[in-house]
């Protein structure tokens, strides 16, 4: 079984890590601690470099965390995003090309990051990924991976459905080519084996939810819809009200907007995988990895999730989501 650190975890190992440095770095993160939580070290630049950016908000959420993380750690963030494969790749090149400090990648398209992880390597500058890649960040030689298990967190959501009385369920794919996209309904369908992929234009939210009308006017016996993501759940719960369907939704990860959904019972449940984890724990760890050479994660991904929230702790979460960190 893959091994995960908690937040908490990783503030320990911080911590413990820097007492135990008779270098320059244990000076680094003590002045840091003894600054009220807002590091004093050198300005570093880090290049975030996503596959999905700003509007989205799940990456909204990510974002965050990043930008929470750089400013106690006193870190330039520049953050760029792009869905194209390829063009992301550029992305992390010009951030090469710029020297940077540190950057934090997606690899949901890792056969097109390849090239661009290479040269950042060769340039001796640290990379980490975070959300996407989880099968593929190691033998790029990535130094640590902060996200979600996608196919356990599948296999998680084919068991909950199962149990919950499910008989077939029509997984929404909205970014073809996305592994973890991929992983996750195929993890679901690894527990629940009426499970059904459809293809949709994430781009263009109409046609989503006019996709997912028509297949559910076309097949009466599809009885659960599940989004990959807050705003397809939403089309979901308009399309399933169109289509006469007595379907219910699920989703992966969260929004302010899907919270109250879960809450006046249109989306049953969401699958967290705490995307502010994923942002601020990527910055943090090329912070410490600059400042007091530690690598976080011992070789092993730090997972952040998955769980689940539903009417029973939807209540506790939202408090939190209220100021954009969940």
């Amino acid at each position: 079984m893959r091994k995960s650190l908690t937040m908490a975890s990783v503030a320990v190992l911080a911590t413990s890590l820097a007492a135990c440095s008779s270098t320059g770095g244990r000076k680094a993160v003590e002045e840091a601690s003894n600054n009220a939580g807002h590091a004093n070290t050198p300005t570093m630049t880090v290049a975030l470099v996503t596959h999905s950016g700003p509007g989205d908000t799940f990456w909204d959420i990510v974002r965050k965390g990043a930008e929470d993380a750089a400013a106690k750690d006193n870190v330039k963030l520049e953050y760029t995003s792009d869905p194209d494969g390829s063009k992301q790749s550029n992305l992390v090149q010009q951030a090469v090309d710029k020297k940077v400090d540190g950057i934090a990648l997606t690899l949901a398209k890792p056969d097109a990051m390849k090239g661009s992880v290479e040269a950042a390597k060769k340039a001796g500058i640290p990379v980490v990924a975070l959300n996407g890649g989880l099968d593929d960040w190691k033998k790029m030689g990535v130094e640590s991976y902060f996200g979600q298990d996608e196919k356990i967190a599948g296999e998680a959501a084919g068991d909950k459905l199962k149990s919950g009385g499910a008989k077939k369920v029509l997984c929404v794919i909205h970014e073809q080519g996305n592994v973890g996209h991929m992983d996750r309904c195929a993890g679901v369908k690894s527990k629940f084996d009426a499970t059904e992929n459809i293809y949709v234009n994430g781009t263009d939210m109409p046609s989503v939810q006019s996709a997912i009308t028509s297949k559910l006017q076309q097949d009466k016996t599809i009885d659960a819809v599940l989004g990959l993501g807050g705003p397809y759940a939403m089309a979901a719960t308009k399309s399933v009200k169109d289509a006469s369907s007595d379907a219910k939704v699920y989703t992966f990860d969260t929004s302010n907007e899907v919270l109250g959904a879960i809450k006046a019972g249109t989306i049953q449940w969401a699958v967290d995988q705490q995307p502010y984890l994923q942002g601020y724990l990527a910055v943090d760890s090329l912070w410490l990895r600059k400042n007091n050479g530690n690598i976080v994660g011992g070789g092993e991904p730090v997972l952040t999730g998955p769980a689940f929230i539903d009417k029973s702790n939807v209540a506790d979460v939202e408090k939190y989501a209220k100021s954009g960190r969940r």
